[in-house]
């Protein structure tokens, strides 16, 4: 049986490889992701898959690989990226990510009903990395649900 990863799925600059390196306590240099990659824990899609409606066969094909899917929202630049009701094509949780909630507070309103719209529902996590918030509660979330 293969091993279920962390897909995490947004538009490009919002954080995604940021994220996964952090999943995967990874501490190398960042890359462009153009195709789909399968690290230690996680899949990385690439932004485009999010930022073209006809990719997005390709994200619920690779879901099935998924224990669980992160959808991120950019709040510095919280740009209308998923259909409606996009989360409800998942057969896995799925989790809602703001990056960036350290710039733009203005915002925060506009990503969380994003994310409601989208499908998602609570809890929602709030991450930012240059000011170290919400990472340990999403991995703690993650991986720590998984062993009770």
């Amino acid at each position: 049986m293969k091993k279920k990863r962390i897909m995490v799925i947004g538009p490009s600059g919002c954080g995604k490889t940021t994220l996964i390196n952090a999943l995967n306590d990874y501490e190398g240099p960042l890359r462009r992701t153009q195709d789909l990659l399968y690290g230690k824990n996680t899949i990385d899609v690439p932004g485009a898959y999010v930022e073209n409606a006809w990719m997005y066969k390709h994200i619920i094909a690779t879901a099935q690989d998924a224990s669980h899917v992160l959808m991120l929202i950019d709040q510095s630049n919280c740009t209308e990226m998923y259909s409606p009701g996009f989360a409800k094509c998942f057969r896995c949780p799925v989790i809602g990510v703001i990056t960036k909630c350290d710039l733009s507070s203005e915002n925060e309103e506009k990503c969380l009903q994003q994310l409601k719209d989208i499908g998602i529902s609570e809890p929602y996590f709030h991450i930012s990395f240059p000011m170290g918030t919400g990472i340990d509660a999403l991995k703690k979330y993650l991986f720590e649900k998984g062993e009770e």
